[in-house]
């Protein structure tokens, strides 16, 4: 009986590896939304409270956003690598 189960389980590998690289990447889109809305958020409200450290917390905020952005676009190479391998 133990061997059929395993049988079973390594012949669905594949496609328990596509939907874990699915989940994983959605993950990763929503945790970039998240992040990126919230640096947003955080950035209007020091802008005004301080309206003039705003080219500062600007830049900083594009920085942080495209760092952000970066590694959501790395998460979803890789799970795209592992749905593909």
């Amino acid at each position: 009986m133990l061997a059929f189960l395993l049988s079973i389980l390594l012949e669905a590998t594949g496609s328990v590896a596509v939907m874990g690289a699915a989940v994983g990447a959605g993950l990763a889109a929503i945790g970039a939304g998240l992040g990126i809305g919230r640096i947003g958020g955080s950035a209007m409200e020091g802008i005004a409270r301080q309206p003039e450290a705003a080219g500062r917390i600007q830049t900083a905020m594009l920085i942080i956003a495209a760092l952000i952005e970066a590694v959501a676009l790395f998460a979803a190479v890789i799970c795209l690598l592992v749905a593909l391998a």
